[in-house]
């Protein structure tokens, strides 16, 4: 790793801040603490900030010694809402909630190259350090776009990154193209007709018919979607019933639907309506299917990409940046800054150990070898970007 001397330097700095924010999580939109040290710490090395867009954001503006482009850069805030599972020094101390997808470490990484920057702005234009919150689920970066991101702070390119198990530490990917699924959410509601659990003859058996859509809906991924592309229908709740003795007269299912094409997602969301409606209709129930599109798929664009892959090669070595890696059908909500400025969302290995685990898992903690290596890519990716002050 060629990782900068003066960020090593503070690389215990960095490891502090870091397990800090682990021990005092945070989630969605309620980043009060974790924002304000963040806009504290930025202005402490004389960057601008701004706090408050998308409720708890922060964005850091820094101008390089000469005029010139401009580039954003953003890191999420938020913890997950579950309990921590891992004995380490510093699991969180709020019960409930836990960073268990390295959204602290993404912060400390944008915090320590705010730091380098802010010591040596030489560079060409403006870098705006983006601290988002509410990741998980909720939009935040959404929010942040729908407030004015990008007309308050312009940004001719927009970048993120995520640490990233599945990968070994010391490999990182960077392509052009989805990166990241669509998330979206669906509720199918199925009316029968309630009956006695002895007399099914009686009345029309809900949970049969919630039992033959779920199967149904899989072949919209299997026979439905071609083999070459890629889909994910998952319900993951029933539910339905109150009594050992009683069918009851509505059955409801949850889920969720990903896909990396608009055309199958839109595919997705017209066949999850057709197979609940008519499957029921076979049984004689009557079924109705909501579908709630909430991320994007997250696309990255090629030059941006290449962008990105030739300053983790500089950091990290050209032999471990990989240009072509399989898609997540994970969702991310950067999307929707991709889809109003051109940019790359790219991963860091941060797998291969004994005790390494995957994100969301209640024994997840970020590894703290990767602070240096993500600081030094932003400082390296941002001379690149926007051309170093002569």
């Amino acid at each position: 790793m060629k990782t900068l001397p003066e960020i090593e330097a503070f690389n215990d700095d960095l490891v502090a801040w870091r397990r800090d924010f682990h021990a005092h999580p945070e989630i969605g939109y309620e980043e009060v603490r974790t924002s304000g040290l963040v806009a504290e710490r930025l202005a402490s090395w004389g960057i601008e900030v701004h706090r408050g867009l998308g409720v708890t954001g922060v964005v850091g503006v820094l101008h390089g010694r000469q005029p010139g482009g401009s580039i954003g850069i953003r890191a999420d805030m938020d913890a997950l809402p579950m309990e921590e599972e891992g004995d380490v020094p510093h699991r969180s101390t709020i019960p409930g909630k836990f960073h268990g997808c390295g959204h602290d470490g993404h912060t400390t990484m944008l915090l320590g190259a705010a730091r380098a920057l802010a010591a040596k702005p030489d560079f060409k234009g403006t870098v705006n350090f983006i601290f988002q919150p509410a990741e998980e689920g909720l939009a935040g970066g959404k929010a942040m776009v729908e407030e004015g991101l990008f007309e308050r702070f312009p940004c001719d390119e927009v970048y993120g990154l995520h640490n990233w198990p599945e990968l070994p530490y010391g490999k990182a990917a960077a392509q052009a193209g989805p990166i990241m699924a669509a998330s979206d959410f669906f509720d199918i509601e199925i009316d029968g007709v309630g009956a006695h659990a002895a007399m099914p003859h009686k009345g029309v058996d809900p949970i049969v018919v919630a039992a033959h859509v779920i199967t149904a809906l899989q072949t919209l991924v299997s026979r439905s979607t071609d083999p070459l592309d890629s889909a994910v229908i998952s319900v993951t709740k029933v539910e339905a019933g109150s009594a050992y003795n009683v069918i009851p007269a509505r059955a409801v299912l949850r889920g969720t639907c990903r896909t990396l094409r608009p055309e199958t997602r839109d595919a997705m969301e017209a066949g999850i309506a057709r197979v609940a409606e008519n499957t029921a209709r076979a049984f004689g129930a009557r079924a109705t299917a909501d579908f709630r599109r909430n991320y994007p798929p997250t696309v990255n664009h090629a030059v941006q990409a290449d962008k990105a892959a030739t300053a983790l090669a500089t950091v990290m070595g050209a032999e471990n940046v990989l240009r072509d890696a399989s898609p997540s059908m994970g969702g991310e909500d950067f999307a929707f800054m991709l889809e109003k400025r051109p940019g790359c969302y790219l991963w860091l290995g941060a797998g291969g150990s004994p005790t390494s685990c995957n994100v969301h898992h209640p024994n997840y903690d970020f590894n703290d070898d990767l602070l240096p290596v993500g600081a030094s890519l932003w400082v390296e990716l941002v001379g690149q970007v926007l051309g170093r002050a002569e």
